[in-house]
């Protein structure tokens, strides 16, 4: 039995423990101070930059962030990061709040970049060693940096980001009209006095080079972008992709499905961990691929869908490992293995670690399209099936009309077309839509698990010189709701080739091959798998006007495509499936 004054001491050491703990806790934070510096670029611009530290570091690794966004806004992470051991730097990037200069998206951050690191370099409380994080734009600008060969620079940890910048924006030759002028009209100076106009009606504009102007004032970038749909030699500057494989940097990749970035997230891994160079450094690739948007990663509620518990995931503690390890070059983070790939599988909700992307030992297994020439809205005759058709079926038509294009997302009152979004939602009202077809399975007798790149093969005609083409991939609950797992299009003059399209010839069967991204799912038993087809996911996308006039086109036309299905025609979907584990 313990004594009474045993259990008095006990309690008083406990509490001195506790006033001991929050005493060194408050200490730490003193001890990190911040300074605000300029720093000078080879043209003589000065950049804001806020540096954290504390004195105890005299000789410490250095973490980077140079950002469009505000760099005040990084004081709770500087703090984490100076706390584990390192320096942080957070800097405006040119013509962004405190810092000098003009904002000329993306065109300057390689050599800002290069020459904010070789200064972080000379300063005394670097030890020569340092790494860059950041997602979206502030992801870009490391890849950026890191092509010019910048002192210093030894990992980067770029989230949902490019290296070409022509492929973030355009998809099977369709641009992301709402991301690009959202993002614009909010980074390009407003004149006083002006408002703008009410995005819906601003993004139904043609010609499409006059958007801007519909949405207020002028916006030459915006300009830029849309009047360059072809990868000409305006985006040569911005295409980082061919020098990646001579980069020896260990690089944490992270994004998710439905993040617009995901493509070209999920390529640099592969290109990183497939042909660079040097050989250490593709085994110093690591890609975390959720199920998240551009505004969610780490979380689990996406959209409409929560992905359990295991889907929050605290990506700012995979970025310090990932730093203690190859930045700090820690003894034991370095004894920690780490899986080259980790993917969230959606629908059983379950992380998986594989060594490549796509993962090994995946079975393209297609699903073909049969219909009695009736496939229109969900209440159709459209099926999935795995036999293909054995006699001749009527084709399935859609007409699709520029001014009354489908919407990416169901419109509602809480959700306007200008608000679509990239994550998942319930389509089932959009398959009311008669321009839409859908071809589905029964109800699954077992589950359904793929993890790749899903495509979709299209046997299509049209009578216009050009039409868009617009895939879903589907989970229908057994309950009616449908939500998309991944998406893809392709406007059929590009269908061949971006550089040289070649116009339909009208009423002419032609193939298309639709990639709709990386995706790894579950369809559960009872759940049936979908794919829905239309001519537009407005406004992520423009509308095809279908006239194929060009970028300063005002006209449209209605365009009546098919979609054809038989034994020499056999569209199908292509998913690449994870065999069940026998027992």
């Amino acid at each position: 039995m313990h004594h009474p004054l045993n259990n008095t001491l006990r309690s008083t050491q406990l509490l001195l423990l506790s006033l001991l703990l929050i005493t060194t806790h408050r200490l730490a934070a003193d001890e990190i101070r911040m300074e605000t510096v300029t720093v000078t670029m080879r043209d003589g611009i000065r950049l804001a930059t806020d540096v954290y530290r504390s004195d105890k570091l005299t000789d410490a690794p250095v973490v980077l962030i140079r950002t469009p966004y505000d760099r005040t806004r990084q004081k709770d992470a500087a703090e984490k990061w100076v706390r584990a051991g390192y320096v942080f730097v957070a800097q405006d990037c040119r013509g962004t709040r405190a810092s000098e200069g003009v904002l000329a998206p993306y065109n300057n951050e390689g050599q800002d970049g290069f020459d904010t690191l070789e200064w972080i370099t000379r300063q005394p409380w670097c030890n020569g060693r340092i790494g860059m994080v950041g997602g979206s734009y502030v992801g870009a600008v490391q890849w950026q940096a890191a092509v010019e060969s910048p002192p210093g620079l030894v990992v980067i940890a770029p989230q949902a980001t490019w290296s070409s910048f022509y492929r973030n924006l355009y998809l099977g030759g369709a641009v992301r009209l709402a991301l690009i002028s959202g993002w614009l009209a909010g980074n390009t100076p407003k004149p006083e006095g002006i408002t703008a106009a009410d995005m819906d009606q601003a993004l139904f504009r043609l010609p499409l080079s006059d958007v801007d102007e519909a949405i207020g004032w002028p916006m030459p970038w915006l300009d830029a972008y849309l009047t360059h749909p072809q990868p000409d030699g305006f985006w040569t500057r911005l295409d980082l992709t061919r020098k990646l494989p001579d980069l020896q940097l260990p690089v944490l990749h992270v994004v998710g499905y439905y993040d617009f970035f995901s493509r070209e997230s999920v390529d640099n891994f592969v290109l990183m961990q497939t042909t660079a160079k040097d050989t250490a450094t593709r085994q110093q690739q690591q890609l975390i691929l959720g199920p998240w948007d551009h505004g969610t990663i780490g979380r689990s509620q996406v959209a409409e869908l929560d992905f359990g518990p295991a889907a929050a995931l605290d990506v700012n503690q995979n970025q310090l490992e990932w730093f203690d390890r190859f930045l700090k070059q820690d003894p034991a983070a370095a004894r920690r293995p780490f899986s080259p790939v980790r993917y969230f599988s959606m629908g059983d909700n379950r992380w998986v670690d594989a060594q490549a992307w796509p993962p090994a030992g995946n079975q393209p297994t297609s699903w073909y399209l049969h219909s009695d020439g009736h496939a229109n809205t969900r209440s159709g005759t459209g099926l999935l099936l795995k036999t293909p058709p054995a006699r001749k079926q009527p084709a399935d038509l859609f007409v699709a009309d520029p001014q009354n294009p489908v919407p990416a997302s169901p419109v509602t009152a809480q959700r306007p077309l200008k608000a679509a979004v990239w994550g998942p939602v319930d389509n089932a009202p959009l398959e009311d839509r008669d321009d839409v077809l859908v071809y589905r399975t029964s109800p699954l007798q077992d589950p359904i698990t793929f993890a790749g790149n899903p495509q979709v093969r299209l046997f299509v005609s049209a009578d216009t010189v050009d039409a868009d083409w617009v895939v879903k991939l589907i989970d229908v609950h057994p309950d009616g709701r449908a939500f998309n797992l991944a998406t893809g299009l392709q406007r059929a003059r590009y269908r061949k080739s971006l550089q040289q399209p070649e116009l339909l010839k009208p009423n002419e069967v032609c193939e298309l091959t639709i990639d709709l991204g990386p995706c790894a799912a579950t369809i559960a038993a009872g759940h049936r798998l979908q794919i829905d087809i239309c001519g537009s996911l407005f406004p992520l996308f423009d509308r095809n006007p279908n006239t194929a006039a060009g970028i300063f086109g005002h006209q449209t036309a209605i365009s009546n495509e098919q979609v054809h299905h038989s034994p020499e025609t056999l569209s199908r979907l292509i998913l690449p499936v994870i065999p069940p584990v026998q027992p």
